[in-house]
């Protein structure tokens, strides 16, 4: 789950993170005012959505007094922000964030990921701050630094030097980053986050340590400890694909393809996109829906598959294990005939049941296309929608 960049800086304070002074504003009246009780030289209004790169969409702009900040506001709600994070359909901003501008004297990067590949935390920092670390990494890999956290021993005093005085910070500032850093980790660690982004860590003339903005995103399955943590969630924010699916109990993720996945199981729904990519096509969503898919899961799924308008055909891959296939195949007929589906429809059944919920494709009527094998089933489902689009 994301979290708003106000949301982030109101934890990283509760955690002794220094950020700058900031209010939110959801109308240009409550952005002039916000300006005013800063009472700052400069004020920065941050458009708020989830999303990186918004100053190079003209979503952050510098405002020298409350009447700017104010235009500021005007120019930014209600815009459609598009940068290379949103997609062309770009985001609509509802809410803007107004902060106290900083006096910069240098930017860097610091972040807190999850290492799958060394199976602990890592921390990422370079001297190339307010430029996406991905580029930094193509570009210039020797400016980063990448310390490995033993997850016995948790962050400690040397590695948080080792962090500092490779940035180039004076011993004052390695000071204050043990403080900052420290809050950092045991955000990250309390909350259960899955990345923590400080991009840029500024220091000031006058030689303090900001966060200048800030990232954190949290792993969904862990919300259940955090009730606090999921207050914060935007629905406006997430696609209405994924929310839609959220609220039925599906794993659904919108992919940029033209073939819908209906899938029982993470692990196969991932071999049943690798398969499509292997045979020349290209899906159009990740769906897992669930060991225990019944009859209603299933036309709920088929519903939110046909909700994307670039799906020209869909396949259906499912294992009976715990799901018995004939109880799937009743739930593809009924849905298939109820929603009246057009598109291409491609069925693979093995595991419990399968001969039974082929035969009950097969005396459906209905335009469906059995498949075998999983490389079978991914070959008629790209031949299929190139039929289509033929």
């Amino acid at each position: 789950m994301n979290v708003h960049e106000y949301q982030a800086k109101q934890l990283l304070r509760e955690y002794a993170v220094a950020v700058p002074a900031g209010a939110l504003a959801t109308t240009a009246a409550e952005a002039e005012a916000a300006a005013r009780e800063l009472a700052a030289d400069v004020c920065v209004v941050k458009a708020q959505v989830h999303a990186g790169g918004r100053g190079k969409a003209g979503g952050i702009k510098l405002a020298k007094s409350p009447a700017e900040a104010k235009q500021a506001a005007s120019e930014i709600l209600g815009m459609t922000l598009r940068s290379a994070q949103t997609g062309p359909e770009g985001k609509q901003v509802h809410k803007v964030y107004v902060e106290a501008g900083s006096d910069i004297a240098h930017e860097f990067y610091l972040g807190i990921v999850l290492d799958r590949a060394e199976e602990c935390l890592a921390i990422i920092a370079s001297t190339e701050g307010g430029v996406e670390i991905e580029e930094v990494a193509a570009a210039t890999p020797e400016k980063i630094i990448t310390i490995h956290l033993d997850p016995n021993a948790g962050l400690q005093s040397h590695q948080v030097r080792q962090v500092g005085f490779g940035l180039g910070l004076d011993g004052d500032q390695v000071n204050q980053l043990e403080v900052f850093l420290g809050g950092l980790y045991r955000l990250f660690v309390e909350k259960d986050a899955s990345l923590a982004e400080i991009n840029p860590l500024v220091v000031t003339q006058g030689g303090d340590l900001i966060a200048l903005d800030a990232k954190l995103n949290f792993d969904d399955n862990a919300l259940f400890r955090h009730p606090e943590i999921a207050e914060l969630r935007d629905p406006e924010e997430e696609d209405p694909r994924e929310r839609a699916a959220n609220e039925i109990d599906l794993a659904y993720v919108g992919l940029d393809g033209n073939i819908g996945c209906m899938v029982n199981g993470a692990g196969l729904a991932m071999a049943t996109l690798d398969m499509i990519q292997v045979c020349g096509g290209s899906p159009a969503n990740f769906l897992d829906a669930g060991g225990g898919a019944d009859k209603e899961k299933v036309k709920e799924a088929f519903k939110l598959i046909l909700r994307d308008e670039k799906v020209k055909g869909i396949l259906v891959n499912i294992f009976g294990g715990i799901v018995r296939c004939d109880l799937i195949a009743e739930g593809v007929v009924a849905a298939a005939g109820e929603l009246g589906i057009t598109v291409p429809l491609v069925v693979r059944l093995q595991g419990t049941n399968a001969a039974e919920g082929r035969k009950i494709l097969a005396e459906s009527g209905l335009d469906i296309t059995p498949a075998e094998t999983l490389g079978e089933a991914g070959e008629k489902a790209v031949a299929a929608v190139a039929g289509v689009e033929g």
